[in-house]
């Protein structure tokens, strides 16, 4: 995520969609190659996000041919998503536009916005469809946050403030396996990591692997177990980072005995009546890279917004407890570190949820170049976002349709 979006003025975001329209013109997203997808142009280094054109394609299923992947199966029962066509229309500058002008304007993939089982609206561009699974990258986090709550109401985790180190043995001793949980939720753990610095470090041997063999010999687990140097005591300060989700990963998978696919189609995915299958990335053993690399599609996205709007609840079953979705919503004494303001200058976070709104009424999954869920808990609208990129600031527009989409 690029954190300064959240900063930038009024007047910028007026003036940028006429620049965006210049550069949509020259075709960066790979329209005229037909949106193809995996590790990039022949005789080029192999990268999974960095080169334009392959992205459409590759953050809707293009990653699942490149990457080892876990599947999380649908059930037979779907929840109701009922198109419900509305216009939503919101004031930008001195104009009034629609949701599907705001997609016109911006390297939106999918747009979808709803409420309580209503299709408000629903699009897509760059001939992607309702069929195809849309990458997460760090909205995979507030999954696992999902997936830690459900752990802990089954009582497989005591709470948080247990040590990883009590499900995962090979932690034993290790930095962040003396992290209590809340902490690690909270991007808090103390550790000597730094999310600009540290890519190759992380991602390159836990998922990513050498240039030269994309894939081959990454070990997640062996990552987080070696990274020993501590920067500061844990809840001192919020660093996100992708260690923290990683260490989750593994106590779910320690108290629970199953991978995190199968404890998310169990106590997720299938209870929450999702309609298609999802796909989670992993490493060559077979670990899920559960700080980024869910994919679903954009209405089982919806779904999920849907269950957190719904205080946990998916029609007559509670999925996740109220209490968990109220704590990732709130901050005790320990958690000042994240609270609004604290986190960052006009933003919150806990248990890897964002908080843009002081009073913690709206919760956002974010992932990476414009991957978005965002849900307004009082009125129980969401509206979910997959992208090609966050270049520019779109950010406040994005928030100007939400507002709209909630008084609709």
């Amino acid at each position: 995520m690029n954190k300064r979006l959240f900063l930038q003025s009024g007047l910028a975001c007026a003036m940028a969609p006429a620049a965006h329209q210049l550069a949509w013109a020259a075709d960066p997203w790979g329209a005229s190659q037909g949106y193809p997808a995996g590790w990039g142009p022949v005789g080029q280094l192999p990268r999974w996000e960095a080169y334009p054109e392959y992205r459409a394609g590759n953050f809707s299923g293009g990653f699942e041919k490149m990457f080892q992947h876990r599947t999380v199966r649908a059930g037979p029962v779907t929840s109701p998503l009922v198109e419900s066509p509305t216009q939503v229309r919101y004031r930008w500058g001195l104009s009034r536009r629609s949701a599907d002008d705001y997609m016109d304007q911006w390297p939106v993939t999918s747009l979808l916005i709803a409420r309580d089982g209503r299709i408000l609206h629903e699009g897509y561009r760059m001939q992607r469809s309702p069929a195809m699974r849309m990458t997460s990258w760090s909205m995979a986090k507030s999954v696992t946050s999902l997936l830690m709550g459900i752990a802990i109401d089954q009582g497989l985790v005591a709470g948080v403030d247990v040590l990883p180190q009590a499900h995962v043995p090979s932690l034993q001793g290790s930095l962040h396996g003396e992290v209590a949980i809340r902490h690690l939720l909270n991007m808090s753990s103390g550790a000597d990591v730094l999310h600009e610095r540290d890519p190759a470090r992380i991602d390159v041997p836990a998922i990513l692997g050498d240039p030269r063999s994309r894939t081959v010999g990454t070990d997640l687990e062996r990552v987080v177990r070696l990274w020993n140097h501590r920067l500061e005591a844990a809840g001192t300060r919020f660093n996100y980072n992708e260690l923290c989700p990683l260490t989750l990963g593994m106590v779910i998978r320690g108290a629970s005995g199953l991978s995190l696919a199968e404890f998310a189609e169990r106590h997720l995915w299938q209870p929450m009546g999702a309609q298609a299958d999802a796909t989670w990335l992993t490493d060559a053993r077979g670990k899920e890279y559960n700080c980024v690399g869910f994919a679903a599609t954009t209405r089982d996205w919806a779904r999920l917004g849907q269950l957190v709007a719904q205080e946990g609840r998916m029609g007559e079953r509670q999925v996740v407890s109220a209490r968990w979705i109220q704590d990732c919503a709130s901050w005790g004494p320990q958690d000042e570190q994240v609270a609004w303001g604290r986190a960052r200058a006009d933003t919150g976070y806990k248990n890897f949820f964002w908080h843009p709104r002081r009073d913690a009424q709206w919760m956002v999954m974010n992932g990476h170049l414009g991957q978005r869920v965002i849900i307004d808990r009082a009125s129980r609208t969401v509206m979910i976002q997959t992208a090609a990129s966050h270049e520019g600031p779109w950010l406040k527009e994005f928030y100007a349709l939400f507002e709209a989409a909630i008084q609709t």
